[in-house]
């Protein structure tokens, strides 16, 4: 199996999470007595990745102090205005030292197969610039009543057509060639994905198992529930 390093997105300002993030980040909110970026490197951790790097800008030393006992991260400080996923990829790409990485988003729990690891076993980089791990939207709990991405019979990925069916949960491979191409500083990654759409080389790969968004208030009942198997 392929072995990439993974970016954790955690520089956000967690603004949704109203009061839980007006003293910590986001990713320091605990979901069943276990911080969020704990779940996150878990996660990691078990897919036996490349190198692990960390973007920080909303209190990251918070984040650095938390994992003051891992020598095995490297961490992207965003100084300034927040990049977004697009320019802290960017921003990250000396610690990371590959042309293909894994991301990760920090604001999730996951049950079932490792999602890293289903990445990297469905990986075919002669005909893919992006894969992105997906969930049916009524499956996808906590996400609300939009779908992001329609999936063709060979798992190519549209959208804007009307007839989005599922759900991007935060975890990817993507080629990182055409970030230099990107005259903004602070972008999202829907630039690339795009133009990955728009050449045929952007897919998805379906999760076998549950996932919660903890990126509003009530994910993090939701979240619990879901990791006590009660249905939701």
């Amino acid at each position: 199996m392929v072995k990439l390093p993974v970016m954790m997105f955690a520089a956000g300002f967690g603004s949704r999470m109203g009061a839980l993030t007006a003293d910590r980040p986001k990713p320091l909110i605990p979901v069943a007595g276990k911080a969020l970026l704990d779940h996150a490197l878990a996660v990691v951790d078990a897919a036996q990745t490349g190198a692990i790097v960390i973007n920080l800008h909303y209190r990251g030393d918070q984040i650095r102090a938390h994992l003051s006992g891992r020598r095995d991260i490297g961490f992207s400080e965003e100084a300034g205005d927040i990049l977004d996923t697009g320019g802290g990829l960017r921003h990250a790409l000396a610690l990371l030292a590959a042309d293909t990485v894994l991301t990760l988003n920090t604001d999730a729990v996951w049950t079932g197969a490792n999602p890293l690891r289903q990445l990297c076993a469905a990986w075919r980089p002669d005909q893919m610039d992006g894969l992105l791990l997906l969930l049916p939207l009524a499956q996808a709990t906590g996400h609300g009543a939009r779908a992001d991405f329609a999936l063709d019979a060979d798992g190519r990925l549209r959208r804007g057509q009307g007839d989005e069916t599922h759900v991007y949960l935060g975890a990817q491979i993507i080629k990182t060639a055409a970030l230099a191409q990107v005259e903004a500083r602070a972008f999202s990654l829907n630039v690339l994905w795009n133009q990955m759409i728009g050449a045929g080389r952007a897919y998805g790969a379906v999760h076998q198992g549950g996932w919660c968004d903890v990126g509003h208030p009530a994910g993090v009942a939701l979240a619990e529930a879901m990791l006590n198997g009660v249905p939701s």
